[in-house]
């Protein structure tokens, strides 16, 4: 069983890899993928009091894999974004991966996500607001990309606890 030790951090060079799809034969090794992901999920929400998604590589499981619980489970395999609305707004990101640090980003307001379930059947869901911007960053993941390269500008970064700066005018 992985535990908060196995997360990647900032740095490691495995979170700016491209991961590759889950295939139909390694359906059951997704049981324990996900076990992984939602104890290291539960042990971040302990230590840090944040967490709603994880993406497979943050713990160094190279396929395309998100573990989602908020209000029950829900596991996406070899997700689809589409439709992304023109439609962003902005705000303060965290990551699992660097648990005490900020970055300011725009997201999406909206978008359809197409993906397979545990149970290896098509799924589809449309998004929008906290969803969305949350299924954009695990996606993120799974191509390699971090909050931190998505920053708005070289000053959209603040250490958790401080208090965030006033918006643009």
């Amino acid at each position: 069983m992985k535990t908060l030790s196995d997360l990647l951090l900032l740095g490691d060079s495995r979170l700016y890899e491209t991961c590759a799809p889950v295939e139909r034969d390694e359906l059951p090794l997704v049981a324990g993928w996900v076990a992984d992901l939602h104890n290291v999920m539960q042990e971040i929400r302990v230590k840090y009091n944040f967490g709603r998604a994880i993406a497979a590589p943050q713990l160094g499981i190279m396929k395309r894999l998100i573990y989602m619980n908020i209000d029950k489970p829900v596991v996406f395999i070899n997700p689809v974004l589409e439709n992304l609305s023109d439609d962003q707004f902005e705000l303060w990101d965290d990551c699992m991966s660097f648990p005490n640090l900020l970055v300011r980003v725009n997201r999406h307001k909206s978008l359809t996500i197409h993906y397979l379930n545990e149970h290896w059947q098509p799924q589809m869901w449309d998004m929008t607001d906290d969803l969305s911007e949350l299924l954009q960053h695990e996606y993120d993941h799974l191509d390699g990309i971090l909050c931190t390269m998505r920053a708005i500008d070289e000053k959209s970064f603040l250490w958790r606890n401080t208090p965030p700066p006033a918006p643009p005018r």
